[in-house]
């Protein structure tokens, strides 16, 4: 039997399974890899927000880690919700060494507006974090909150990316997914994202989709980038082929509890049937 490649996602645990970890590892499985988890925190999540967030001791996160790496082996990793800036040094430090495609997603605030990440630690994602990612995949916010820079249209996003990429990571994805339609789209227009290394630039249009239900979508993304990277997909194409995934994720996302539902992770699983 093949083993399928595997990928490791450092990332917090949403109970309510539309974001963090359980939304990579269904992306994982669904894009057809073994997905395993160091979890860096916990929280009490629903449809209408984050109630409550415990983070773990970062001996608890380093053992996970090295439990997975140094057994198993891994293919790829993505990070995701590290709330301090010794979980974030910590990481770091574990990242350093390694030889595969890593994909940070900077998360900094939830769906619902919940912050996820200190202001103590945004220095040590700068400076230590960044500089370990082979793609790093900040929104507008996320943008914003690490460089200062704010997106305004779609012009704006070449700036954004230079200033992303000054701080270390080989490749940046731009998400503008937060960005208002242009003039003329009053159909919505499409979701556009920049992929650029400072060399070649890739953008990456899709239509949007008016469902509200989008939450796990930033997550799902980072995720299916990493599984796409760790089957041996250059950057350019695994980030294409993720952003196709998860544009279904959004246009197949249904209603859960009485807020913003999750994306839909096994929509080509039951799509097919």
């Amino acid at each position: 039997m093949q083993i399928p490649p595997r990928v490791l996602t450092v990332a917090g645990s949403d109970s309510g399974g539309g974001a963090g970890i359980q939304a990579d590892l269904k992306t994982m499985l669904a894009l057809g890899t073994h997905g395993m988890s160091a979890l860096t925190a916990v929280t009490a999540q629903n449809s209408l927000g984050v109630q409550g967030a415990w983070e773990l001791p970062a001996e608890a996160v380093r053992a996970q880690f090295r439990s997975v790496v140094d057994d198993i082996g891994v293919q790829a990793v993505k990070t995701g919700m590290l709330s301090s800036a010794v979980l974030v040094e910590t990481v770091a430090e574990l990242l350093a060494p390694l030889r595969v495609p890593v994909v940070v997603d900077p998360v900094g605030v939830s769906k619902h507006g919940d912050a996820l990440l200190a202001e103590s630690a945004l220095d040590a994602v700068r400076t230590a974090l960044l500089p370990t990612a082979t793609v790093a995949t900040p929104n507008l916010d996320e943008v914003a909150q690490l460089t200062g820079i704010q997106v305004a249209q779609e012009a704006d996003m070449r700036q954004a990316a230079t200033a992303i990429l000054e701080l270390g990571p080989r490749w940046a994805l731009i998400k503008g997914g937060h960005l208002p339609p242009g003039p003329g789209q009053e159909d919505g227009g499409s979701a556009v994202d920049l992929l650029t290394d400072g060399t070649e630039e890739h953008w990456l249009r899709a239509p949007r989709h008016d469902n509200r239900h989008t939450h796990g979508t930033g997550c799902t993304l980072a995720a299916a980038i990493a599984a796409q990277l760790a089957k041996g997909e250059s950057v350019p194409q695994a980030v294409a082929a993720a952003k196709d995934y998860v544009t279904g994720a959004i246009a197949a996302g249904f209603r859960l509890g009485a807020g913003i539902g999750p994306v839909d992770h096994g929509w080509r699983i039951r799509g097919a049937h």
